[in-house]
């Protein structure tokens, strides 16, 4: 039997207004589920991968519907706690064309936030992972949720388990009194492969690629494995937003000292680009467990994240024939009969 990966994160419920309308506009608001971390372990199972989410919800029917939701996906939420009365929200008015999309959170003093590390035993949850997830979101949400993200990795570095983290340097979310330039590199050292920009390894860690590299994202990524040497792979999209309604995407890798990047990737019109990012991730570990080289498993996991900007809510929910049939080339949409 295939063994998991586990990620670890907070899930909140996202409500939007119907269509491209503006909040101000909206009678009504339509009710989504996800998070970062959980995002990943949901579009693995969906391309065919078992995985599991830990998380803390409020022990109300709003935080057991949002973990229904992504157990309806088929994620294992057996290790998840329900302590607490509040669940994060978010609320995303979807831009068109020349406006851009808007989020607002609300998520303060959340459930999740006041978790306790002592509610999760690591050795027993990843006893049968493979993969261990997480992003820089979760430990910047509470000492606490700091302190069980540092246990989770502890406990898969002496299991053997592969980590991996998008490091996700959200500035507004360091609200508790501790700095994530202090934070980030104790957890970050811990991991085999991140996802990680030019601008997020200068914010968090004050790396920057040498001036006049050739290529900055090469340069960039050498200085962090030179700093955190048990990273083996680093990872990234790079974006030309075109307007809210049309993205070009390409993926980059640097692993074992060789740079490898895909085509761009078209996409207009965009339906919905939130957990784009994540189905990068859920991609990229899908590619490297299936795929005999980094070019497969990059291609993979940017043509994941191209088919995710064309479906609503957080989730990918695509199967890996329909990934491997863009990978192809086949990106007409033609009808399929």
């Amino acid at each position: 039997m295939m063994k998991q990966v586990v990620t670890f994160g907070e899930i909140m419920m996202r409500l939007s207004p119907p269509l491209n309308y503006r909040i101000p506009q909206a009678s009504s608001l339509e009710i989504t589920y996800g998070g970062g971390d959980a995002n990943v372990g949901a579009a693995l199972v969906h391309l065919g991968m078992p995985a599991a989410h830990v998380g803390c919800f409020p022990d109300n029917a709003v935080g057991h519907a949002a973990a229904q939701a992504f157990q309806s996906h088929g994620v294992d939420m057996s290790h998840c706690v329900f302590q607490g009365e509040r669940l994060g929200l978010y609320f995303l008015e979807v831009g068109a064309s020349l406006r851009a999309s808007r989020i607002v959170y609300d998520r303060y003093n959340s459930a999740f936030a006041n978790l306790q590390p002592e509610w999760f035993n690591w050795d027993e949850i990843l006893k049968n992972a493979q993969w261990l997830h997480w992003t820089g979101i979760t430990p910047a949400i509470s000492v606490s949720a700091a302190q069980a993200t540092r246990e989770a990795i502890q406990a898969a570095r002496r299991l053997g388990i592969m980590v991996s983290a998008d490091v996700n340097y959200r500035r507004n979310l360091w609200q508790y009194g501790q700095k994530a330039q202090d934070v980030m590199p104790e957890l970050v050292a811990g991991c085999d492969m991140v996802v990680c920009t030019e601008g997020d390894a200068n914010d968090l860690f004050g790396i920057k690629a040498d001036e006049g590299a050739d290529n900055s994202f090469v340069s960039m990524s050498e200085k962090l494995i030179e700093r955190f040497p048990q990273i083996k792979q680093v990872i990234a999209t790079k974006r030309k937003t075109q307007s809210a309604s049309h993205e070009r995407i390409k993926g980059m890798a640097y692993v074992e000292g060789a740079y490898h990047q895909t085509h761009y990737f078209d996409i207009n019109p965009v339906v919905d680009r939130i957990g784009g990012g994540d189905s990068f991730i859920s991609g990229y570990i899908y590619g490297q467990l299936h795929y005999p080289t980094v070019e497969e498993a990059l291609t993979f996991a940017t043509a994941a994240s191209a088919l995710k900007h064309t479906i609503h809510g957080d989730v990918n929910l695509v199967t890996a024939a329909e990934v491997e049939h863009i990978m192809a080339g086949n990106t007409t949409g033609r009808l399929l009969r």
